[in-house]
């Protein structure tokens, strides 16, 4: 097959959008089609066709991650129109995801489209806390609409269909998780010389760490974790502990303030943004993953921590029950005193117990392999192409 994947973000971008859209690029390509990612260009002002990439160039959404929003383009459309693609696969609704779609039925050909974020939980970017409910009742019906145009509707995990089912959406939902290449987070004995020597140079060294990786935003509720890391503090004055936030995101500042407040600072340690290439080796900073956010609607990171041997340490949400089983592959904390409570019974599990929850994980990472993924999308494909014909 011939297939063009339109997608806003792309590595070297980090969020999960850029990572799956990757990931599945590189699959598709492997296993003998012909694959054409079309994104944006943060590099260049001009249109570049390098490596089955087609860069558009576009705007820079500073307040929005630094996104860079570009839409259709007459030379990009010349170009793909040259390359007799037969599917369409569209990862966003504006922007690439516009071009996508229009090229598309210019095209005659169909198109599947990922739905990746949940949007709701996004809205107080534009709303500031204003006209909120307004704003979720047209993100709603956006999506909606958006799910039932398509020829072939994908979802990476059922909270998220259920949610669009809540929606209104009536259509057949493809249930297909993002894959991961989990090579990149195992341990790798040529990491020791950087960890052993970051751990000394920040302080970590010596001490049972908790770690983050993400973007560090206000809806990954990374407040929650430091609250419920501050009373487990405050109740193991011997705790010898820290916790290592690694990422980038417009949240920082705040966070660090909040770790000031609650007097947990020289505990708290901010590793900011690391490259991508690079991101596998920064699990290994610590031995619990640690995250309070439910806003995921797959949560890539939880999967990564369980390839890279980290024990999960979660809040719980609907959408990690089928990555995490509670006790067997990970933990689930449902308040900041949780929090506390669990990371204390962590620490006392023993050997034996640990490396059983580290191979029930291992079963579960298999699952969301990227082979596994890149099958599954195949099978879409051909559905689509085999209704158009």
């Amino acid at each position: 097959m011939r297939i063009a994947m339109f997608t806003d973000t792309f590595v070297p971008d980090t969020n999960g959008v850029a990572v799956s859209s990757y990931n599945l690029f590189k699959a598709l390509n492997d296993r003998g089609h012909y694959c054409v990612v079309v994104t944006s260009n943060p590099f260049s002002k001009e249109v570049t066709f390098i490596d089955n990439v087609l860069r558009i160039p576009g705007i820079e959404m500073k307040k929005l991650y630094g996104y860079n929003f570009a839409g259709p383009n007459r030379k990009a459309h010349k170009i793909l129109k040259k390359l007799k693609i037969d599917i369409v696969h569209v990862q966003n609704e504006a922007g690439m995801g516009i071009f996508g779609k229009s090229f598309a039925r210019q095209q005659k050909i169909p198109y599947v489209y990922t739905y990746h974020t949940m949007y709701e939980d996004y809205t107080y970017y534009a709303t500031k806390g204003r006209m909120e409910t307004f704003a979720k009742a047209i993100i709603r019906r956006f999506s909606r609409w958006q799910a039932e145009i398509a020829d072939e509707f994908i979802v990476p995990s059922d909270k998220t269909k259920v949610s669009l089912r809540e929606y209104g959406v009536q259509r057949y939902i493809n249930v297909i998780p993002s894959g991961v290449d989990f090579s990149k987070f195992m341990y790798n004995p040529e990491d020791k010389p950087f960890l052993d020597e970051y751990k000394k140079e920040h302080g970590l060294d010596g001490t049972f760490n908790l770690v983050y990786v993400g973007r560090v935003a206000k809806e990954k509720s990374i407040d929650v974790v430091i609250r419920g890391y501050a009373l487990y503090v405050k109740k193991n004055l011997n705790h010898n502990t820290r916790l290592i936030i690694v990422g980038g995101g417009p949240a920082i500042p705040e966070l660090e303030e909040l770790a000031e407040k609650l007097q947990i600072a020289p505990f708290v340690h901010f590793v900011g943004k690391v490259l991508p290439a690079d991101i596998g080796k920064y699990y290994h900073l610590g031995e619990v993953f640690v995250s309070a956010s439910i806003s995921e609607t797959q949560g890539l990171t939880f999967m990564e921590a369980m390839a890279a041997e980290r024990l999960l340490l979660c809040r719980f949400d609907e959408g990690l029950v089928g990555v995490i089983r509670d006790g067997e592959s990970g933990f689930f904390f449902r308040s900041e005193e949780d929090f506390c409570e669990m990371v204390k019974k962590i620490r006392s599990l023993s050997t034996k117990e640990i490396r059983n929850i580290l191979d029930e994980a291992n079963n579960i990472v298999d699952y969301y392999s990227n082979d596994r993924f890149v099958e599954r999308c195949e099978h879409v494909y051909l559905r689509a192409l085999r209704n158009s014909w």
